[in-house]
C-alpha cells in the first residue's frame, strides 16, 4: 500500500490552505490602490487571521464529503474511491475557483466581499459583458478556469483509486475521525464572518475574509431578510423609529417654485456622485457645467443618494422607498403592487408621464418596474439607429438629442413630466470626448458636457419658462473611495428651469427617497402614501437624518455625526464621533422596520 493512500485528505486539506493563500494575495495585489502601499507583514497577518479565521474551518468542511466516503470504502475496499468522488471534487472546484475569482474581479467594482446578492444581478449578465472588454472577460474568466484545474485535478490524483484496511490505516481512521468531528463541530457552529476583521483598514479585513465562507453565510441566513436583520423587539423598535418618518409632513413651508404646475424634466445621472462635483469638495475639473448651473438654481448641498446600483436608486427615487441591502424592489415584480408610484401621481394630476433610456430596458426588470408604476412612454435603445448604439445603448450626446426633440415637440398646452436616464457614466468609459486624460473622470466629463448642452438649448425654447428641470444621479461611484467614506453617499441635487422661484442653496439634510414626497408637495399633490419619503420641507421634519445602504452595511447621518456599520462583521467601521452606537442603532431599527413594511405585504 502506498503511503498516499492513508494521507490524501491531508494532502487535500494542504492543498485547499494553499489556494486559500494564494488567493489572498492575489486580492491585495490587484485590487490594493496604486498609490498605497501594503507591506510584507500587513500580507503575512492577513494570511494568518484568514487562516485561523475561515480557512482552516472551511476546509475541514469542504473535505468532510471525501472523509465520509474514504470511511465507508474501508468498508467496502471493492468501492472505485476515486471514481466516485471526481463528480464531487468537480463540483468543489468549480464552486470554488468562480467564488474566488469572481470575488477578486468584483471587488474593484463593488468594493465589498461577493456574497448571495450578486445572484440577482448574474441572472441579468448583459450588464456585465457591457462593462467590460472581451480582453478583460477572456482574461479572467482564463484565470478562474486554471485556479479550477488546479484544485480538481491534484484532489482526483491524490485520492486513492481504493482504500485497504490495516493496522497502520485503523488507527489514522479512528484518530482522523475524532479530529474531523471536532473541527467539523466548532467551525459550524462557532466561525463568524467578523472574526476575520482585526484590522483598521476595510481591504485588510475583506481581504481575510474567505469569500466562499462569506457567501455561503450569506445564502445560508434564514429565507426571509426581515427574520434575518430582526434586532429589536416591538417595543423597542418603536422607541427607535419614533419621529424618524413623520406621519404628516402635507404642509408647505418653504416655496421653490413659481408655479404649482410646472412641467418637469428629471434628468438621472448614471453614477455621478458628488465626488465628481467641486461645490461638494469633489474633483473640481470633472464638471464644469454642473458648476456653471449650480449658482442659477436651487442647489441641494446635503443630499444622499440611498445605494450603489442602479436598480435600487430607481425605486428610491420614483417609489419613494429606502433601499435593501439585498432586495431589488425593481427585479422583485411581487412587490411592485405595494409600492408608491410618483409617475402614477403625476399622471392623476394631468401629467403625460414618459421615460427615456438609451439602453436595454429588460436588464434588472427596469421596464417591468416602469411599467408598473405607470410611466405611459417608455422610449429604449429600440428607437434609435442600429449606428447610433454602443455596447450599452446610444451615447448621452445621442438621446440628449432625442430628449430635447421629445421636449420641443410637445403640446405646449399640456402638462408633461418626463425622465432622461444617461449611461455614458459608465464601464468601459467609451466616450466620443477627450478633455480629461483619466478614462473614468473624461466620462463623467462627458456625461456633464452633455447635461449642459441639452438645458443650454431648452433655455432658448419656449418651454422653458414653464420647466422645472431636477438634474441628480442615481448613485454614487466609488473612484478613489470605500464604503468607509460617506462621501460615497454624497450626490449633487438641482432643480433649474424657468420655473424655479430663485437660486437657493438647500443645507438640509435629504435622501434620495425623500424626492417624491418633497416635489409631489411643491406641486400640490398629496403624498400620504409615501410612508418612506419625507417631505423635507415641512414644519415636521424636526429629525433630519440620511440613512444609506448596500449589501455589506449600513450608514446613518445626522447632526451628531456619521455612523457605517458593517452587516457580514455585524461590528462599526466608522463612528464619528462615537455617541455608543445610537446612530447605528437608529440603522439597524430603520433596516428592521422597513424590512417588515416589505414583508408585511406578501
Amino acid at each position: 500500500m502506498r503511503q498516499r493512500d492513508i494521507h490524501f485528505l491531508e494532502y487535500q486539506f494542504c492543498l485547499l490552505l494553499v489556494i486559500f493563500a494564494i488567493a489572498r494575495i492575489v486580492f491585495l495585489w490587484y485590487n490594493n490602490p496604486a498609490d498605497d502601499t501594503i507591506g510584507v507583514m500587513d500580507v503575512l497577518h492577513v494570511l494568518r487571521t484568514g487562516l485561523l479565521a475561515h480557512d482552516l474551518s472551511l476546509s475541514v468542511i469542504l473535505l468532510t464529503v471525501p472523509w465520509v466516503f474514504s470511511l465507508v470504502a474501508l468498508r467496502y475496499p471493492h468501492w472505485p474511491l476515486r471514481v466516485i468522488l471526481a463528480p464531487y471534487y468537480i463540483l468543489m472546484g468549480f464552486s470554488v475557483g468562480l467564488i474566488l475569482t469572481a470575488d477578486c474581479v468584483m471587488y474593484e467594482f463593488w468594493q465589498f466581499k461577493i456574497s448571495a446578492v450578486i445572484l440577482s444581478y448574474a441572472a441579468s449578465p448583459e450588464g456585465a459583458t457591457n462593462s467590460v472588454s472581451q480582453l478583460f472577460l477572456f482574461t479572467r474568466i482564463g484565470s478562474g478556469v486554471l485556479l479550477m484545474l488546479l484544485i480538481i485535478i491534484p484532489c482526483i490524483l491524490f485520492t486513492p483509486t481504493k482504500m485497504q484496511e490495516s493496522k497502520e490505516q485503523k488507527i489514522w481512521t479512528r484518530n482522523l475521525s475524532i479530529i474531523w468531528i471536532i473541527l467539523l463541530s466548532v467551525s459550524v457552529f462557532f466561525t463568524r464572518t467578523g472574526d476575520a476583521y482585526q484590522y483598521d483598514r476595510l481591504l485588510l479585513n475583506h481581504a481575510s475574509v474567505n469569500p466562499i465562507w462569506n457567501f455561503a453565510a450569506s445564502y445560508c441566513h434564514p429565507q426571509r431578510p426581515a427574520d434575518r436583520y430582526e434586532v429589536f423587539g416591538e417595543k423597542e423598535l418603536a422607541q427607535l423609529m419614533e419621529g424618524l418618518y413623520p406621519e404628516d409632513t402635507e404642509d408647505v413651508a418653504d416655496t421653490l417654485l413659481n408655479s404649482t404646475k410646472p412641467n418637469v424634466l428629471i434628468i438621472f445621472m448614471e453614477s455621478f456622485g458628488g465626488k465628481f462635483v467641486k461645490e461638494l469638495g469633489g474633483l473640481p475639473e470633472v464638471s464644469p457645467q454642473l458648476s456653471r448651473m449650480i449658482p442659477e438654481g436651487v442647489f441641494w448641498e446635503n443630499y444622499y443618494s440611498c445605494s450603489f446600483r442602479t436598480d435600487r436608486g430607481t425605486t428610491s427615487t420614483f417609489s419613494g422607498f429606502p433601499s435593501y441591502p439585498d432586495v431589488s424592489l425593481m427585479k422583485e415584480t411581487c412587490w411592485h403592487r405595494m409600492l408608491p408610484s410618483f409617475a402614477r401621481n403625476m399622471e392623476k394630476a394631468g401629467y403625460e408621464t414618459s421615460y427615456l433610456y438609451a439602453g436595454a430596458m429588460t436588464n434588472m426588470g427596469k421596464r417591468t418596474y416602469l411599467e408598473n408604476m405607470g410611466f405611459e412612454t417608455l422610449i429604449d435603445d429600440t428607437s434609435f439607429r442600429p449606428d447610433e448604439l454602443t455596447g450599452w445603448g446610444a451615447q448621452d450626446e445621442v438621446s440628449a438629442r432625442k430628449a430635447f426633440n421629445l421636449i420641443v415637440e410637445k403640446d405646449t398646452t399640456k402638462q408633461w413630466m418626463m425622465v432622461w436616464q444617461t449611461l455614458s457614466s459608465h464601464e468601459p468609459w467609451d466616450v466620443p470626448y477627450n478633455r480629461l486624460s483619466d478614462k473614468k473622470l473624461n466620462a463623467f466629463a462627458y456625461t456633464d458636457h452633455c447635461v449642459g448642452e441639452l438645458i443650454d438649448s431648452l433655455r432658448n425654447q419656449p418651454q422653458w419658462k414653464n420647466l422645472l428641470v431636477i438634474v441628480m444621479p442615481d448613485h454614487g461611484f466609488l473612484y478613489d473611495q470605500t464604503f468607509e467614506d460617506p462621501e460615497f453617499w454624497h450626490s449633487p441635487m438641482l432643480w433649474t428651469g424657468g420655473a424655479v422661484k430663485e437660486a437657493r442653496r438647500m443645507t438640509i439634510l435629504m435622501n434620495q427617497s425623500d424626492l417624491a414626497s418633497t416635489l409631489l408637495s411643491q406641486l400640490g399633490i398629496s403624498h400620504k402614501e409615501y410612508k418612506w419619503s419625507r417631505n423635507v420641507l415641512s414644519r415636521n421634519y424636526v429629525n433630519p437624518f440620511v440613512y444609506c445602504n448596500y449589501p455589506a452595511g449600513l450608514m446613518l447621518k445626522d447632526k451628531t455625526g456619521t455612523s457605517i456599520y458593517d452587516l457580514s462583521a455585524n461590528t462599526p467601521i466608522v463612528e464619528s464621533p462615537d455617541d455608543r452606537g445610537v446612530r447605528i442603532r437608529k440603522a439597524q431599527a430603520i433596516l428592521q422596520s422597513s424590512y417588515d413594511a416589505l414583508f408585511s405585504e406578501q
